[in-house]
């Protein structure tokens, strides 16, 4: 019999490697904390088990299930079925389907896969620890309330109220989430920050003492300073735990929401839209975007858009909203360009390139490093020296800040010698791309040359891809375009890069940067 991968509760689809790959679901499994979208085709969003339960294929004791990857569609419907509600989910770019496995007597191999969120029952009953807070939902929140005259000063205290219940539902503490307040109004207002308060007592009472401002609905400009302005390490932002900024929103905006969204997307911050009472049929001639919602929220995908009808009743909102807030895995905006690669540089070392135009090289190379967020937990930069031998300079782990990671650079020493582009592209790849293929970053390789390569790129290029790697080919001097075009991804356009003289390396940064970051976003679509 096939051997099948351990999985845990949280597993999706997504964590999934293989077009068909057999799984084992733990048992017990809290049901509560499943997010599955669709019915018998489920968004590779879903919790594997949970869709699995879902179906009906296993129960809650767990057990063997075929996970089988099917291509993304629209319009997920939501289905109650053996205990677990699936959601709507507008669109996503894949799918999956599960079905029982005949031969249940599976071993589970211990390959693990891992995801964002270990695998924790239902709350124990011993009493928790206050001041920590609830060390499951990791997140750093912004609520930013309507403080406009859409909403007047009786529904602004209702709305008050609302945000209360929510932040004291989170959980908030010293390992919980934090939360700050900013209202929107004509001129957005910062009422306190994520450092200002870890109890949830001295956040209500911020809350409660909240004056109403009053003014336009300027919602994209107070979007847009609080994705910029709130979350920096001095205001309390914690590493590597999400950002998130809940908008609350009476009607429609004064302003327009749609270069905030880019704004917010761009920093890593993760965009829900509360949105109360929409315009009705006779307002919409008011509103200048119809599609405000889908333009701010992270994803348009139906989970970061919220809808109350009214302020009056809304403590039934209060849990599902902050099981949206808790749920680390769906944060996709968490994951930027900036902190989620990692960028191996191929430097050639060869004799004709000459000590003076090699720091040019490194200079380049610093520049292109120092765009990137770089740390332990985000992204992650290596370089390898090649003549026709390769020498490691350094690895992916082997710095976790971006000073030490620029020193290095500066320290490369120039080998000078003959030019084996192809074995040096093998050996990247194993060597230093090898001990990271499974971890979480997408990986680029930036192949820097000056001449024409004694063995072939084309096969060892190739190679590279297959295990996952994105080549750029950056030529100079007499580096043939053949050779850089063999050796570039998909598509060989925008991938390929030439200059007669090394000083003309210094005007590609950008489009480096820029193709680095459109690869990443197309990645996630």
């Amino acid at each position: 019999s096939l051997a099948s991968t351990a999985v845990t509760c949280f597993t999706r689809g997504l964590d999934l490697r293989k077009e068909t790959e057999d799984v084992l679901c733990p048992a017990d499994c809290p049901l509560w904390q499943f997010y599955v979208f669709g019915d018998g085709v489920y968004a590779s969003l879903s919790s594997v088990c949970g869709a699995a339960i879902h179906r009906g294929v296993i129960t809650n004791a767990g057990g063997a299930v075929r996970v089988q990857t099917l291509p993304g569609q629209e319009n997920y419907p939501a289905v109650n079925a053996n205990g677990i509600q699936s959601q709507v989910l507008t669109r996503w770019a894949s799918s999956f389907s599960v079905t029982r496995i005949k031969n249940t007597a599976l071993e589970a191999v211990g390959r693990t896969v891992s995801t964002a969120r270990p695998s924790t029952g239902k709350r124990p009953k011993k009493p928790l620890d206050k001041k920590a807070g609830n060390k499951d939902c990791k997140a750093d929140i912004a609520f930013l309330i309507d403080g406009s005259y859409n909403i007047g000063q009786r529904r602004f205290n209702l709305q008050k109220n609302f945000v209360g219940k929510v932040a004291v539902m989170l959980g908030i503490g010293t390992e919980g989430p934090h939360v700050g307040v900013v209202q929107a109004s004509e001129h957005p207002k910062i009422e306190f920050y994520l450092k200002n308060f870890t109890a949830a007592k001295e956040v209500l009472f911020a809350i409660k003492e909240l004056g109403f401002r009053g003014g336009n609905s300027n919602t994209g400009k107070a979007l847009k300073h609080t994705a910029q302005k709130f979350f920096s390490l001095d205001n309390g932002a914690r590493k590597g735990i999400p950002k998130i900024i809940v908008v609350f929103l009476d009607g429609w905006p004064s302003d327009d929401l749609e270069e905030a969204g880019i704004v917010a997307r761009e920093f890593g911050v993760n965009v829900f839209i509360v949105s109360v009472a929409k315009p009705t049929t006779e307002e919409l001639g008011m509103v200048q975007d119809i599609g405000f919602v889908d333009k701010a929220v992270c994803r348009n995908n139906g989970f970061f858009s919220y809808q109350m009808p009214t302020w009056f009743g809304t403590t039934k909102y209060v849990k599902p909203l902050v099981q949206k807030l808790c749920s680390h895995e769906q944060m996709l905006c968490s994951k930027t360009c900036y902190n989620s690669v990692n960028i191996g540089f191929l430097i050639d070392g060869s004799s004709s390139i000459g000590e003076s135009n090699f720091r040019i090289v490194l200079e380049f190379i610093s520049n292109v490093a120092k765009a990137f967020e770089i740390s332990d937990i985000g992204s992650k930069v290596a370089a390898v020296q090649f003549t026709y031998d390769q020498r490691t300079e350094f690895g992916f782990t082997d710095y976790a800040t971006k000073e030490k990671v620029l020193s290095a650079i500066r320290n490369i020493r120039y080998m000078s010698g003959g030019t084996a582009t192809g074995d040096a592209i093998s050996f990247t790849t194993r060597n230093v791309f090898g001990p990271v293929k499974d971890g979480p970053n997408k990986n680029f390789l930036i192949v820097l040359t000056d001449g024409q390569s004694y063995d072939d790129v084309r096969g060892p290029a190739a190679a590279a891809q297959k295990a996952g790697i994105t080549i750029f080919s950056v030529g100079v001097a007499w580096a043939p375009l053949d050779d850089l075009k063999d050796m570039a991804s998909e598509p060989r356009e925008s991938h390929t890069f030439f200059t007669r003289e090394f000083t003309g390396l210094e005007q590609m940064v950008p489009d480096i940067i820029r193709g680095i970051c459109k690869d990443f976003l197309d990645s996630k679509q």
